[in-house]
C-alpha cells in the first residue's frame, strides 16, 4: 500500500509517520516527517530539501535534473496518457498530482490524504502558507481545475488500482474522480 500525501489543511493533527506503508509525499512535507519519496516540481523546493539534507528519492522536471546533480533527485513519471489541451502538458502538472501518480506506480492501493483542492475561507489551503517558499496565508485561494483533471485522469489511466481519499465530511469529491475504482472515508477513520 502507497499513502500519497498532500499539504492541503485537512491532514492537520495527522502524525505521518505513524502511518504503514511507502509514503510518497509533496515539497515541504519533509520539515515535519520522513517520506521514502518526496515530489518537488518547484526548484526552490528541490533545493530547500537537498539543503536539509534530505536522503531519500526526490522527484522533479526532467528539466531541471542538470540542476541538481545528486543521486536521490530523480524525474517525475511521464504522464499516462496523451492529452490536447494545456491542462495535459506535463510542465502544467504540480507535485500533487506527480504524487498520486508516483504512488499509483508502486501499488496496488493508494490511500490519499491531504489533497482538500478547495478552499472554505477564500484564501489559501495549505500546511505550510506562510512558510518559506509558499505564499502568504492572505493570498486567495488556488484554481484547482488543474489538480481535479489531472488527478482524475490517473484514476482513470489505472482502473486496476484501489483509491481511497480521505477527507472532512463536508468534502465533495469531484465529478471528474467519480471512478468505480475510487472511495471517500472520513480522517477519522484512519
Amino acid at each position: 500500500m502507497t499513502w500519497a500525501i498532500g499539504n492541503g489543511e485537512s491532514r492537520a493533527g495527522i502524525d505521518i509517520d505513524s502511518l504503514k506503508g511507502i509514503k510518497v509525499g509533496c515539497n515541504a512535507i519533509v520539515r515535519d516527517y520522513t517520506v521514502d519519496c518526496l515530489v518537488c516540481v518547484d526548484r526552490r523546493m528541490v533545493s530547500e530539501a537537498l539543503d536539509n539534507k534530505f536522503a531519500n528519492k526526490i522527484l522533479t522536471r526532467k528539466d531541471w535534473l542538470s540542476r541538481f546533480p545528486n543521486d536521490n533527485v530523480h524525474a517525475v513519471p511521464d504522464i499516462p496518457y496523451e492529452g490536447t489541451e494545456r491542462v495535459d502538458e506535463a510542465f502544467q502538472w504540480g507535485s500533487g498530482p506527480y504524487a498520486v501518480l508516483q504512488a499509483s506506480l508502486q501499488s496496488k492501493k493508494i490511500k490519499l490524504i491531504g489533497f482538500d483542492l478547495y478552499s472554505y475561507t477564500k484564501r489559501i489551503n495549505n500546511m505550510y502558507k506562510d512558510t518559506a517558499n509558499y505564499d502568504p496565508s492572505d493570498k486567495g485561494a488556488i484554481d484547482p481545475r488543474y489538480w481535479i483533471h489531472q488527478i482524475g485522469k490517473v484514476f482513470e489511466c489505472f482502473p486496476n488500482k484501489k483509491y481511497i481519499i480521505y477527507q472532512t465530511p463536508d468534502w465533495s469529491l469531484p465529478k471528474a474522480w467519480k471512478h468505480a475504482n475510487v472511495s471517500v472515508d472520513t480522517i477519522g477513520n484512519l
